[in-house]
Parts: structure tokens; C-alpha cells; sequence
């Protein structure tokens, strides 16, 4: 006799299969494109393609959500409060989101522009500083457009998301499908090459001239196409929260200033959102992470302000005292914490009127040094303190072939980045907007926009590009967590003369999108103007830098040789 258990599964397997018996003589519903994932990425695809009225008229565009988006349509949050989750969105994503009509839809006020971004390292605390005046570095050069008044905005990740759903809905041109999930993708078996069949869970199949996966990590396109990735976890955790604060005093600038320290244990960054918030991304160990967050909000407020401003020796004794805290069963108060971070400012002589002291008076007259560091938490905003592991992940080729062709993959479905540069997203819409143009571009010549000659451009232009910012961080994550003396010596002679470089500093900022695509200089400006000003520059600065040695000269010249030409051939096309 069966038991009841065992006659659920087998009825549920009997109505599985009936309902696959019944999708496969459902009659496909053609389309032109289907995006599979409602996130940035997918929504900004859609965005763009019903942007324009010669695509417009020309493609059906579907777009499959699993999730329910009305709940992003309708988000709303309470004045004064943000979410924890948050991008910073460069100048020239910026531009592409106006051209393609979704940031008029943003809610501005609840952006902030991100003018400067100081970067030091915390062991050394060799820095660097990076401004929107840097900007100027082109203009007596004669290569650029104008100055910036601002490096990149930020936003919250809903707050864009949900711009992008209401440009999407106001312009009525693409069928988006959501509370819906893939259940299958199969190849169309016919002569010459089918397309894909998107078997979706309420039973519809779409038919797709081209599939684009803009589903995440575990992107089921990306699987369907057969493309393989590489990558590795991190053994780093990042902690993420909604910082709350007093704001500048009259006597400093506006909290326009994003603030890193890279700690042996991972970075941590300060991005501001209002006069009186900001946002925090702490990228730590996992051990670490758990134990923070089972702490009272009050000792994580304290180890977040610890963290930018005493010395490696405290905060790793300050670790460990958390941690095995924890694990007793007995987690450290607020006021053991302040204790013994005062006592630990005292024997490093940090004074208490300088901003390096977590018990300075942050109403009134400002110390000389507070521009130096972030603001002094006050709170976290409750229900935002949270964490998720970080990886590294890249899919081997964009673009299908064979049997998974007619598929294309965009933002996290193609690369998941480290967020110490704040590139992932910015990289999901550059991406983007490569893959619009070619679609735009076979359209406009007549040819197939599934094939992969009309693909072959968006792979050609994005892949190299999304490859050397994703080596970039993680070589940059994997430096700044080595402790070994003679490499600390190195980064941080590396750093200071690379911050004496205003002209390399603005070759940098333009490389990560800090001016829209149309005012950038062409790749042969570029080079002619690095290799005659950084050059001269550079020399200037090895001058300026007496301990350097002649050997170390000629190593930085060969490095800025090669990053003048690594610049120039980027921005050819």
C-alpha cells in the first residue's frame, strides 16, 4: 500500500507531465526579442528598444519577470530614510538613461552627485584623491568639452529600477510578463537552426528571433546557450547599511565626498546620499561579518567609525575581541566598546579635537583635519544593516552559438564583479547600450538581428572592455589584502606619485565613464595628449619625489607607457 507522500509525488509528476504535454502543443506566440530578467540591466534593454520609433514599429519586444513588479512601481520611501542598496551611476551611463528618456523619471532628490573620492590605504595611509577638477587636466591639454561638476550620481538600485519600469510603461511598446518564471528552454527542432521556445510556468511558449539573458548569476539563458564561466568566490562578505549622521558644519563643503579605506580585511567605503546620510558597503571576512551584525546597532555604528579612522594593530585587536565575544555567547556592549577604543586613541596619541577621535565635537568648529575622513556615524537606519558573499565571475563569450544560438547575455548573467570600484552596474548598462546599437544597427541595414554577424560587434566591443575593469578590481582586492612590507612600500610610493599625476588621474576617470560616450576624445587624442603631457608630468613628479630612485622612475614611466596605450586602444572603435 502506497503512503500518502508517495501518492502526492507520483500525482504531482503525472500533472508535471501533463502539463509539458500540453506546452509542447501550445502555439508559440512569435517574438522579436525576449528578455528574460526584470532588473536594471533587462529593464534598461527594454527601455532603450521602445525608445525609438524605427525599432519601435519594427520588433516585439517581451520581457519575463519571476518577481512582481508592481511592488517596484509602487515603491515608496518614507522621507528622510533610503534603501541599503545603492550604485553609483557614472556620467556616461547617465547620459545613455537620458537619451533613452528614463532619467527624467528618477527621483532626483533622493540622488546625490558624488564630486570627489578619496582612497587611502590603511595600512600606510598613502592616498589618493580624485575631483571633478581633475576634469580640467583635459581642458589645457585642449581634449576636453568642458568641465564636470560632478564624477557620478548616486542612487538607489529601486529608486533607477523603478524610473526604468515607468518609462517602459509609459511608452506602451514592449509586453512585459511578470509573476511569471521560466520553467524550460528548448531548441525549435527545424532545418537550417530554430530559434529558442521559452516555455514559461503559466503554460505560454515564446518564440524568440533573439534571446537576451539579463537573469542574474544563475542565468538560465546562459545555461541553455552552453556558455561555461569561470570565477571564485571571495572569502569575503560585504556588509551593506544606511548610515545616519550630523551634517557638515557651515565652515565645510557639502557631503558630496565618497570616502574608502582599504583595509587588510577588505575595503570599506562611505557614499553619500544626503546631508545627513549615507551609504555603507563594508567588504570584510565572513566570520567577521556575522559577528558584527548579531551586535548591538551601537557597536556596529562605533566599528564602522573605528574603521576609517585607527590604526590596522586596534582594529584587528578590535576584531577578535567581537568575534570571540560572539562565540561566548556574551556579545561586547556599546559601552565596553567605547571604552576600550578610547584607551586604545590614548596610546596611539590620537588627540580628542582631531577627526580621527571617535569623541570629537562634530557641531562645531571642524578640526583641520575633518575633510580628511567621513562624518561621524550617529546611527544606522534601522532594518538596513545586511550582507551577501562576494565572487568573481565571467562567462566565457556573450553570445551563443550552435545549438544555443540566437542568445545573447547582458550585466550580471555575463560578469559579477567585486563593488570596490562600483563598476557592476554601470558595466550591465554599457553593455546595454552596445547591444542596443547593434540591434539598432542590423535593424536599419535589413539584416538579422538573432544572427551572430549582427552580435558579433556588441561581443567584440564589450567583452574586452568588461575584462580589463573586472582584472583591474580583483587584482586591486587582492593587493591591498597582502601585509608583506616590501608590497605595502610599493602600492604606497605607487599611490603618491600617481596622485601628483592630475593628467593620468583624468585618463583614469575617463576610462571608468566619467564623461558621456559623444564628448570623449578619440583614441588618437587621447594618446597624443597622455603621451605628451603625463609623460612630462610624470617626470615633474619623480622630480618632486626625492627618495625615488632612477630605476623606480623608469618602472613608472614604462607603467604610464603602457597605460597610455592600454587608454588609447580602449577607446577606439
Amino acid at each position: 500500500m502506497l503512503r500518502p507522500a508517495n501518492v502526492l509525488r507520483r500525482n504531482l509528476k503525472h500533472a508535471r507531465l501533463l502539463c509539458n504535454r500540453a506546452a509542447s502543443t501550445v502555439a508559440p506566440q512569435e517574438s522579436d526579442v525576449v528578455i528574460v530578467g526584470g532588473g536594471p540591466a533587462g529593464l534598461a534593454l527594454a527601455g532603450a528598444l521602445s525608445s525609438t520609433s524605427s525599432i519601435r514599429n519594427a520588433l516585439r519586444v517581451v520581457l519575463v519577470e519571476a518577481s512582481d513588479l508592481d511592488k517596484v512601481a509602487s515603491w515608496v520611501q518614507p522621507p528622510g530614510t533610503f534603501s541599503n542598496r545603492v550604485s553609483s551611476i557614472t556620467n556616461a551611463s547617465q547620459s545613455f538613461l537620458q537619451e533613452i528618456g528614463a532619467w527624467a523619471r528618477v527621483e532626483e532628490s533622493r540622488t546625490c552627485p558624488i564630486e570627489e573620492m578619496q582612497i587611502w590605504d590603511g595600512l600606510s595611509d598613502a592616498r589618493i584623491t580624485f575631483s571633478s577638477h581633475d576634469d580640467l587636466a583635459w581642458e589645457t591639454s585642449g581634449s576636453g568639452s568642458g568641465s564636470l561638476s560632478q564624477m557620478a550620481r548616486l542612487t538607489e538600485n529601486l529608486n533607477l529600477q523603478r524610473a526604468l519600469l515607468r518609462q517602459l510603461r509609459d511608452a506602451s511598446a514592449v509586453e512585459v510578463i511578470d509573476k511569471v518564471k521560466v520553467d524550460s528552454i528548448q531548441r525549435e527542432d527545424r532545418e537550417g537552426g530554430g530559434w529558442p521556445l521559452v516555455h514559461l510556468s503559466d503554460g505560454r511558449v515564446l518564440r524568440a528571433r533573439l534571446l537576451v539573458g539579463a537573469d542574474g548569476f544563475n542565468s538560465p539563458v546562459r545555461a541553455y546557450a552552453g556558455i561555461q564561466s569561470y570565477g571564485w568566490a571571495y572569502d569575503t562578505t560585504a556588509i551593506v547599511a544606511t548610515l545616519v549622521h550630523h551634517p557638515r558644519t557651515p565652515f565645510q563643503g557639502p557631503n558630496t565626498v565618497a570616502y574608502q579605506r582599504f583595509l587588510p580585511t577588505g575595503p570599506i567605503a562611505f557614499l553619500p546620499l544626503s546631508p545627513t546620510a549615507s551609504s555603507m558597503v563594508w567588504s570584510t571576512k565572513p566570520h567577521l561579518a556575522k559577528a558584527l551584525l548579531s551586535s548591538d546597532p551601537a557597536v556596529l555604528t562605533s566599528m564602522i567609525n573605528a574603521a576609517f579612522r585607527l590604526p590596522d594593530v586596534s582594529l584587528r585587536y578590535l576584531h577578535k575581541l567581537i568575534v570571540d565575544a560572539a562565540a561566548s555567547g556574551k556579545p561586547l556592549s556599546p559601552d565596553e566598546l567605547r571604552q576600550e577604543i578610547v584607551w586604545r586613541e590614548n596610546s596611539h596619541g590620537i588627540d580628542s579635537r582631531s577627526a580621527y577621535s571617535l569623541t570629537a565635537d562634530a557641531t562645531g568648529v571642524p578640526p583641520a583635519d575633518a575633510d580628511l575622513l567621513p562624518p561621524l556615524v550617529t546611527s544606522i537606519q534601522p532594518g538596513t544593516a545586511a550582507s551577501f558573499p562576494l565572487r568573481f565571475n565571467h562567462a566565457d563569450e556573450y553570445i551563443g552559438d550552435g545549438p544555443g544560438a540566437r542568445t545573447v547575455l547582458v550585466g550580471d548573467a555575463a560578469h559579477t564583479i567585486h563593488p570596490l570600484a562600483g563598476q557592476g552596474l554601470n558595466m550591465g548598462l554599457g553593455d546595454v547600450e552596445a547591444l542596443f546599437h547593434c540591434i539598432q544597427n542590423a535593424l536599419l541595414t535589413g539584416g538579422d538581428i538573432g544572427s551572430r554577424t549582427a552580435l558579433l560587434r556588441y561581443a567584440r566591443e564589450r567583452y574586452f572592455e568588461n575584462h580589463k575593469i573586472m582584472a583591474a578590481c580583483d587584482k586591486l582586492h587582492k593587493l591591498y589584502s597582502a601585509t608583506a612590507e616590501p608590497i605595502v612600500w610599493a602600492r604606497s610610493v605607487g599611490v603618491e606619485v600617481l596622485n601628483e599625476l592630475d593628467t593620468v588621474k583624468a585618463a583614469m576617470m575617463l576610462a571608468a565613464g566619467s564623461r558621456p560616450s559623444r564628448s570623449r576624445p578619440s583614441g588618437q587624442q587621447l594618446g597624443a595628449n597622455l603621451a605628451a603631457t603625463g609623460v612630462e608630468t610624470l617626470a615633474r613628479g619623480v622630480s618632486a619625489v626625492g627618495t625615488l630612485s632612477t630605476g623606480l622612475a623608469n618602472i613608472a614611466t614604462a607603467g604610464v607607457q603602457r597605460l597610455v596605450q592600454a587608454l588609447a586602444d580602449s577607446q577606439r572603435r
